[in-house]
């Protein structure tokens, strides 16, 4: 099976986001970045299927047909090409995984355990930073630079911290707004040695030069790759670099310290970093807000010295104002099925590839922004061609890019593009991430995405300052949608929900105050009066996105792991109208995801007397489950003992060591002449096999352990896995104590069958 990209990534990603639903929860798909850009150790431009942030660390899921990394069936350039590959993103720090097409459509379940051993039961996924423009192309001269008011305040913020004896800050500005010019400013200000790190060449780079500009008196050093200089005042390296070498630098040779992109900052490359210096500052610097994960950010940088989010940076002039208008089409999305992230791959294509939906795009473009410097956002490469042969036909210059174009090749379009020899650019995913233009006036969204982050990373393309731009015009082609699978727009975006075309979506307080007085005097502004439209016309835009209502409530799937009762009851008390969810979402004709309130939780806990069971008191109430075990025979003593004996450090035991131990059990018992069990029981016999005592251990010991969500049987592995979070608190005194309950509760249970006969 060949791997085609289509409308929306290929069928195989949509295929494994599906497997990925089943085995996480529908919501979480929105975690799943696709097609992620990066760059190879050759700066090579390429596209992991997917990313994802757990926490510390980030993720890459590839999706294979079968002989796509076998060097009998690929060519021997291929095949080192897809280890190059391979190679670059562990080079990045991430983990990598793959999956072939062939399992993801015949062994669902043998993917879903092994997503849920590399990546746990209870993944902390979190979105990736946000997609907006860096601040190039203007040259810093540290003499006259001016810094912003924001910027001034940062430094004020600093500054008072570090009176008040403080060592350690977050700044946290939205990408485009200076923040490194900040740190530096405040580094050069300390005067002392200064150790900057990020994890990719470009950061490290761009750091270097504009430390360069900033602070020409003392040297600046960088430390990547084959460059070592370690010996300079300021040096600017990759973490990956300064964590393998930290016996070049004496732990006191830095007096101040800065973290570029400090969210990743749990990581363990980075730990190793911080903990190896001591520097009298160190500041972190990113644009992604603190988020709860497993080491809060704000663990690390214990304070963060001042904020600046996106809608504060185009309020202070940083990033340019934005101003929507909603093109609306006849094409029907009613009834495209989702999977949680993105539209089935051949649905969509059937309902947007229609010639009358392209046209619209090339009129829209001919009425109202002809001669405009415009991108246009498209559903897949098929798409952009075809668009772009429809402005050509109509004497526009216009040109479509796609991902296999070589490299050369894609740089003469888009230097065409920036010297406004093209004036149209069709594009799918190449111009998400890694280009800039920052004269671009115009973006056309005509591609239907249900993904935040990226409509988010394809707005950012147009944000960016340029002379004589007043602002950045977006236009949404709106589709008809069902509620829950209604596409990312400008307006669903800001949650803007008054829509008056060409109004301003972002923009300063004082612009908008201006312009809000211009309709209420029933006129135009002067940015609209020589456009074909009514800028009175008004639409209420419904502002609903069922990803975010989940965000907040507990999906059925983690209702079943915070209570002691069988998924089964729930579904049932579900379908007998005993529980009700807060919110239901339709998937799909035969497929519906439910969400809770956290109270609605709460609420038929105490109805039906369930116990709330969450991630802190999980052990405990595993503890009391095994000081109140019941005995109807000797089964679930013998079960525990047998995981402690076998289970690795992540709680996993192999189902034949559990077997195996089971029958030495009772065969020594037998040899010793003691009570085996009950004589119904087939261990009496003496004689059992295998999988008569697997299908024993798993329909009784083990039953009680999984309906309580204290243990979990990984099929297709064949292996029992502990509750990661069980197994993690588990201290050696509590493993010896569970020991010591089931030797009693053994020696009990065998004392009351001898007697009773």
């Amino acid at each position: 099976m060949q791997k085609l990209r289509s409308a929306s990534g290929s069928p195989a990603e949509d295929l494994f986001i599906s497997v990925f639903c089943e085995t996480f929860g529908a919501e979480k798909a929105g975690y799943l970045y696709t097609q992620y850009p990066f760059f190879d150790i050759y700066q090579n431009s390429r596209y992991a299927d997917f990313l994802l942030e757990d926490g510390t660390r980030r993720i890459a899921i590839e999706v294979d047909d079968e002989g796509s990394h076998n060097k009998d069936y690929v060519s021997h350039e291929k095949f080192r090409d897809d280890l190059l590959k391979q190679n670059s993103m562990v080079h990045l720090g991430w983990d990598v995984y793959r999956w072939p097409v062939r399992q993801l459509q015949q062994d669902r379940e043998s993917v879903k355990d092994e997503l849920r051993v590399f990546l746990g039961n209870y993944p902390r996924f979190r979105a990736l930073e946000d997609y907006l423009p860096a601040q190039k192309g203007k040259a810093l001269r540290g003499a006259d630079l001016e810094l912003k008011e924001h910027q001034k305040e940062a430094l004020q913020a600093l500054e008072d911290m570090r009176q008040r004896h403080e060592t350690i800050a977050l700044l946290y500005h939205a990408t485009g707004t200076g923040k490194t010019v900040t740190a530096v400013t405040d580094a050069k200000r300390c005067g002392g040695t200064v150790l900057f790190v990020a994890h990719t060449q470009e950061l490290v780079e761009q750091a270097a030069h504009t430390f360069r500009e900033l602070w020409p008196e003392v040297s600046v050093g960088v430390y990547m790759d084959s460059i070592k200089e370690p010996d300079a005042h300021v040096v600017c390296g990759s973490i990956q670099s300064v964590a393998l070498h930290l016996e070049d630098f004496p732990e006191g040779r830095f007096s101040y310290l800065i973290v570029d992109e400090a969210h990743h900052a749990a990581a363990d490359t980075y730990q190793k970093v911080l903990h190896w210096f001591k520097p009298a500052f160190t500041l972190g610097l990113t644009a992604t807000p603190e988020r709860t994960d497993d080491k809060d950010i704000l663990e690390i940088f214990q304070n963060t010295a001042h904020r600046l989010d996106i809608q504060t940076a185009v309020e202070l002039g940083e990033l340019v104002p934005v101003r929507g208008i909603r093109i609306h089409t006849n094409v029907d999305l009613t009834k495209v099925r989702f999977n949680g992230v993105q539209y089935n791959v051949r649905e969509l294509e059937n309902k947007i590839y229609v010639p009358e939906r392209n046209r619209l795009i090339v009129r829209t473009w001919m009425e109202y922004v002809r001669g405009k410097s415009t991108v246009v956002f498209c559903a897949s490469v098929k798409h952009a061609e075809e668009v772009a042969e429809l402005f050509r036909e109509e004497g526009v210059s216009a040109a479509a890019v796609r991902g296999n174009m070589k490299r050369s090749e894609r740089q003469e379009f888009t230097d065409r593009f920036a010297e406004g020899k093209i004036q149209v650019l069709c594009a799918c995913d190449l111009l998400n991430e890694g280009w800039d233009c920052p004269s671009i006036e115009v973006l056309f969204m005509a591609r239907p995405t249900m993904s935040k982050v990226l409509y988010t990373q394809q707005l950012g393309r147009g944000m960016r300052l340029s002379p004589g731009k007043e602002c950045l015009t977006v236009f949404d082609f709106v589709d008809n949608a069902s509620l829950y699978n209604q596409p990312f727009s400008l307006h669903r975006l800001f949650q803007v929900k008054d829509y008056k075309p060409g109004k301003l979506v972002a923009a300063p307080s004082r612009m908008r105050v201006a312009e809000e007085e211009l309709y209420r005097k029933g006129e135009k502004p002067a940015f609209l009066l020589d456009w074909p439209i009514d800028a009175m016309d008004y639409e209420l835009v419904n502002l609903f996105n069922w990803q975010e209502e989940a965000a907040g409530m507990v999906s059925q799937m983690e209702f079943v792991r915070r209570v002691n009762v069988q998924s089964e009851t729930i579904e049932r008390y579900l379908r007998e109208g005993k529980m009700k969810a807060d919110l239901e979402v339709p998937m799909s004709e035969n497929r519906t995801f439910r969400y809770f309130k956290e109270e609605t939780l709460l609420h038929y806990a105490e109805q039906f007397g369930w116990t709330i069971i969450h991630n802190k008191n999980r052990k405990d109430v595993f503890m009391e489950m095994v000081r109140k075990m019941d005995m109807s025979y000797s089964y679930k003593p013998v079960l525990l003992k047998a995981v402690l004996n076998y289970a690795d450090s992540s709680g996993m035991v192999r189902l034949d060591d559990i077997v195996r131990y089971f029958k030495e059990f009772y065969q020594d018992r037998r040899e010793a002449g003691l009570v085996v069990e009950k004589p119904a029981s087939l261990y009496a016999r003496g004689d059992c096999t295998d999988k008569e005592v697997l299908r024993n251990i798993l329909a009784n010991p083990f039953k009680r352990f999984e309906d309580m969500n204290m243990m979990r049987h990984a099929k297709t592995l064949e292996l029992i896995q502990v509750d990661e979070y069980v197994w993690k608190y588990l201290t050696d005194e509590e493993k010896i104590q569970i020991e010591h309950i089931c030797d009693e509760k053994l020696a009990a249970y065998y004392n009351r069958i001898s007697n009773s006969n």
